[in-house]
């Protein structure tokens, strides 16, 4: 998908390095997706895998099967820890209720042959809209700032390692739903 259409967020990091576009056709209604959405993340209700992903998984490190009480409540600053080395988190910097959400980062990066480099700056905005009575469209736009010029490994291993997260994202998304209307 190319990202000719503004999403959210687009303003935070305006001349990004990378941008990463994604889709996900999602089986219910967006006051139905919502929820679960808002409850994702490390330490929270998880990041949906499928089912026979999950199964490799240690228990304590698979996403929730339900909506959690507990993680309904997101405010903007709010800070949801991400997978990754230093202990990166998301900061959420802008929600709209049943429709939007954008998070924030800045990743400190290694050195590269002594030479100290930029952080990297990124902004995830998830965007929710109807496409029917039973059905959601949800848009995933990752905006990268390395502060270099992005090489062939970050365009294109960080292209098809986000493209694989985020398909996976929406199988085990649509698995809970699935789930969650028996």
């Amino acid at each position: 998908m190319k990202h000719d259409r503004p999403l959210p967020g687009d303003e935070v990091i305006p001349d990004p390095g990378l941008v990463m576009d994604r889709l996900l056709h999602l089986d219910a209604a967006p006051e139905v997706v919502w929820p679960w959405l808002v409850q994702l993340g490390k330490r929270r209700a998880g990041w949906y895998l499928p089912r026979a992903v999950e199964i490799v998984i240690p228990r304590a490190r698979r996403a929730d099967w339900s909506i959690g009480s507990r993680w309904q409540q997101l405010a903007v600053g709010d800070e949801i820890p991400d997978w990754g080395p230093d202990d990166p988190t998301f900061r959420l910097i802008e929600l709209d209720p049943g429709r939007h959400l954008v998070y924030w980062s800045q990743r400190p990066r290694s050195s590269r042959g002594g030479q100290a480099r930029p952080p990297m700056r990124l902004t995830w905005a998830l965007a929710l809209e109807p496409t029917g009575t039973s059905a959601s469209l949800l848009r995933l736009r990752l905006r990268l700032d390395l502060g270099t010029p992005p090489g062939p490994v970050a365009t294109y291993g960080g292209g098809f390692l986000d493209w694989f997260t985020i398909e996976l994202l929406g199988r085990g998304l649509n698995q809970r739903l699935h789930r969650s209307r028996r």
